[in-house]
């Protein structure tokens, strides 16, 4: 008896092979969508990860400064004081080259004489390279086989890289050639020098980035680490290694998280699909599952047929999925990356990462909803008695009645999710738990809602489109076992779209308003930075001068921005000397004020950004503790500012507070603020030519740095636009085959109107008003569910993942696009079952078996 139902199956699926197609598809795309998300994440981990190892090498600690870096005049102490010789100072920092534009280069300096037990590329994988050559060279370097093959250098060969806005010519002096994959993938970026050079490229003077340590396990090494960070000056700590690697892990945690909560959603769709699928091939086989029943067949042996038949397209779908997965991963890693290296952190990302752990958890996604989503139609194929399996209008009877169940299950889940919603926690992951039992809640709705409104929407049909509008609404509702998964999918797939629309469109809005009261000074000046979200490096102090002077000028800010080593992980640090139209540019959340400022200016009080209050529990008055040169600095909170720059925030201080515990004078930009009546552009031309050519700086407008900066927004939401895409399409997906099925399973009933007059147009026209209907219906459920879904995730979802305030923004254009786009999905997927059905000959649609 198996081998006949195998065959059975085997034979259904062989004439139907459009519902094999469109299964395998729905689970190939949910399926690709995840995968591709999971591998872009992992592999801006990954060559994260692999990078900051092989630069850190075999170090177990470090000592770092306060926020310029250590003086090297500690690694000297440590040596000659502390008899420590596992030490090696080191500077580290980023170039770019003409020769690859737009493609950071890691510089890594080191101390040939004191490299011997920490990085094991320079030593014998590198062909036996002599490291000590780097001091006979004073502009020498080394790199990898890899990029000096990209670059076309050979030994001797120059290499023009640009830093803090200066040109400097190296010389290549050797290749690192690592026998190792793990290594050669590590220095696949990396520039080596000396030490010195390293301060010269990346402008620390004097200064080194931090100093690594080989410190023994057990006792012995708590005993070290100890008597260290006694010893150590004011301003120098020591950390574990690794304590950096998981601050910036951390840092784009949310991130991470926002985007595979996104890529689920496609799953979800795609379960829909699978679900619509499946039934309609139980359904298609109810009588030949009722003569089965009849002929002995048990309910058992049933379900395990239309499950193994479930998880064998599933396997399929999976396969299929995880190629689609590296195919769109490819694209998407670019997208990551640059997102990454706009709002948090310099990466490099020279290929896609394919972990089996990715492919396995995908497959088992993949796998496991395909047979959750197959379950029902499974379970409905073994309850019907024989009889009853005969008749289709048993199955439609069923569905009828499992609409107010769906709902008040919907109206549970819903509520359950808007509990969730509603604790007081900051768990993210929370609040996407919440926010799909709000999406699926929604989905269980839609049969009840839809069968409510089509009833309304019947009579205006009918004076519209006489009797063949009243069958189209009607007919939805008829077929509710195969229309509600199709528009439930809809719905959903709509109503994402436009929270995400309203949130993404919110989002800008508010951060054009926070530009427009942030961006007070006339003109400002920085050097190039390689993230885009705050300037970097540090202007030339000569420079400064001469800019300062020039003609047409009322006055200038000047920002000095700072990195903080703390034990949470990296913060920045702003040391503002403020001309006073300036302080208008702080549009305050708490605190602020005239007697703000005179904190801020003459208490050493610190105005703290929306974020980094919300992150760290603070508010006004409150005490924030920081490391310092002078040792830890314990500051007043003056103010909290809202902040849309980076989801990192920032700790504003005085220029006086600043230099008071800090021994940095540099200055990173300036802010100017032009005379009366004179030209802007005027001055900004004049200022470019004062600029010169010693040092490559970027003069900009008010307009045009707010335009740069809208433009980082919208390459950051660029990734949230593809998902919104793909997840649409999936949906669209699940409408075609309601469509098709529909048309398959209504063939003798439009054949029965074929022989009563019917014309091919008319059914045609039957068809289309019926998608047309299901489009607007869909529409108009999207429009609250989407505002629901814009609030939540700006007002929650958001808060919880980056602790910004927004305003929630709905223009009426996105309300109506919506409406709009669920019309037209629904009448494009509608185009071949109408034209299919149109052209079925009525003696053929009536012919029985």
């Amino acid at each position: 008896m198996t081998r006949l139902l195998r065959l059975s199956s085997l034979r259904f699926f062989l004439l139907h092979p459009w519902e094999i197609a469109l299964t395998v598809l729905g689970v190939a795309m949910g399926v690709g969508v995840v995968v591709s998300i999971d591998l872009a994440i992992q592999s801006s981990r990954e060559a994260f990860r692999i990078s900051t190892e092989s630069v850190a090498g075999r170090s177990t600690h470090r000592i770092v400064g306060s926020g310029g870096g250590v003086p090297d005049g500690v690694f000297t102490a440590l040596r000659v004081e502390k008899g420590l010789r596992e030490s090696a100072p080191v500077t580290e920092g980023y170039v770019t080259s003409l020769s690859l534009p737009g493609r950071p280069l890691r510089v890594l300096g080191i101390d040939a004489f004191s490299e011997g037990a920490f990085r094991p590329f320079l030593l014998g994988g590198a062909s036996g390279l002599d490291v000590t050559s780097l001091l006979s060279e004073r502009d020498g370097f080394f790199l990898g086989a890899d990029l000096a093959g990209e670059l076309g250098l050979e030994e001797g060969d120059r290499l023009l890289v640009r830093s803090e806005g200066r040109d400097f010519s190296l010389q290549l002096a050797g290749i690192l050639n690592p026998s190792d994959e793990l290594s050669r993938r590590g220095i696949m970026d990396l520039l080596v020098v000396d030490v010195a050079l390293g301060q010269e490229l990346l402008g620390l003077d004097g200064r080194l980035t931090r100093i690594d340590l080989i410190l023994p396990d057990y006792e012995i090494g708590r005993s070290m680490v100890s008597d260290l960070q006694a010893w150590l000056p004011d301003g120098a700590r020591l950390l574990e290694t690794g304590a950096r690697s998981a601050g910036l892990s951390q840092m784009i945690r949310a991130f991470d998280l926002n985007l595979t909560a996104l890529s689920l959603l496609a799953l979800i769709f795609g379960m829909f699909l699978i679900y619509n699928t499946m039934t309609f091939s139980v359904v298609q086989r109810r009588g030949l599952f009722g003569s089965l029943r009849a002929l002995g067949v048990t309910r058992r042996e049933l379900l395990g047929l239309v499950l193994r038949e479930s998880a064998l397209l599933g396997l399929v779908g999976t396969f299929l999925g995880l190629a689609l997965g590296i195919v769109l991963g490819r694209g998407l890693v670019g997208l990551v990356t640059q997102t990454i290296n706009d709002l948090y952190f310099v990466l490099s990302v020279e290929s896609l990462s394919v972990p089996p752990s990715a492919l396995l958890k995908g497959a088992v996604l993949g796998l496991a909803s395909t047979v959750l989503a197959s379950f029902p139609p499974a379970l409905e194929a073994t309850l019907s008695p024989p009889r009853a399996a005969l008749t289709r209008s048993v199955l439609e009877e069923r569905a009828k009645k499992a609409v107010p169940r769906a709902a008040f299950l919907g109206a549970m889940l819903f509520a359950v999710g808007l509990f969730l919603l509603l604790l007081p926690s900051r768990s993210i992951l929370l609040s996407f738990g919440g926010l799909f039992g709000i999406v699926m809640g929604l989905a269980l709705l839609t049969p009840l809602t839809t069968a409510i409104l089509m009833r309304f929407l019947a009579p205006v049909a009918g004076r519209a489109f006489g009797t063949l509008g009243v069958m189209a609404t009607r007919g939805v509702v008829t077929a509710m076992s195969r229309t509600a998964p199709a528009m439930a999918a809809l719905v959903v797939a709509v109503s994402v779209t436009v929270g995400l629309g309203i949130m993404i469109t919110s989002f800008r809005d508010t951060v054009v308003q926070w530009l427009d009261g942030t961006l007070q000074a006339d003109i400002y000046v920085s050097v190039p930075g390689l993230v885009s979200s705050r300037p970097q490096g540090t202007l030339d102090p000569v420079l400064v001068d001469r800019l300062t002077r020039a003609e047409g000028l009322a006055g200038y800010s000047t920002y000095r921005e700072a990195v903080l080593e703390t034990e949470e992980g990296e913060m920045r640090a702003v040391a503002l000397d403020l001309f006073p139209e300036g302080e208008s540019a702080f549009d305050f959340k708490e605190g602020g004020g005239a007697g703000g400022f005179r904190e801020f200016r003459e208490n050493g009080a610190v105005f703290l950004s929306e974020t980094v209050a919300y992150r760290k529990g603070l508010s006004l008055g409150d005490t924030l503790v920081l490391p310092s040169d002078r040792g830890p600095l314990a500051a007043r909170v003056a103010g909290v500012f809202f902040d849309y720059g980076s989801d990192q925030g920032v700790v504003m201080m005085s220029r006086g507070t600043y230099e008071r515990s800090w021994s940095d004078r540099g200055i990173t930009s300036l802010g100017f603020f032009v005379e009366d009546g004179s030209d802007v552009d005027v001055i900004v031309s004049n200022l470019q030519a004062r600029a010169g050519d010693d040092q490559l700086v970027l003069v900009r407008s008010n307009r045009s740095l707010k335009a740069a900066s809208l433009e980082v927004f919208d390459r950051t939401f660029a990734i949230t636009g593809v998902l919104r895409l793909l997840a649409f399409v999936v949906a669209f997906i699940g409408v075609l085959s309601a469509l098709m099925a529909l048309q398959l399973e209504r063939g003798r009933e439009l054949g029965v109107l074929r022989a009563n007059g019917l014309t091919p147009g008319q059914i045609w026209q039957l068809v289309t008003f019926q998608t047309g209907a299901m489009g607007l219906v869909a529409g108009i459920l999207a429009v609250p569910a989407g505002l629901l879904l814009a609030a939540v995730m700006i007002f929650v979802v958001n808060k919880r993942s980056f602790g910004w305030t927004l305003q929630l923004e709905v223009g009426p254009d996105i309300l109506i696009q919506a409406v709009l786009l669920a019309v037209v999905g629904a009448l494009l997927a509608g185009i071949f079952p109408s034209w299919r059905m149109s052209r079925t000959s009525p003696a053929l649609a009536l012919r029985e078996e």
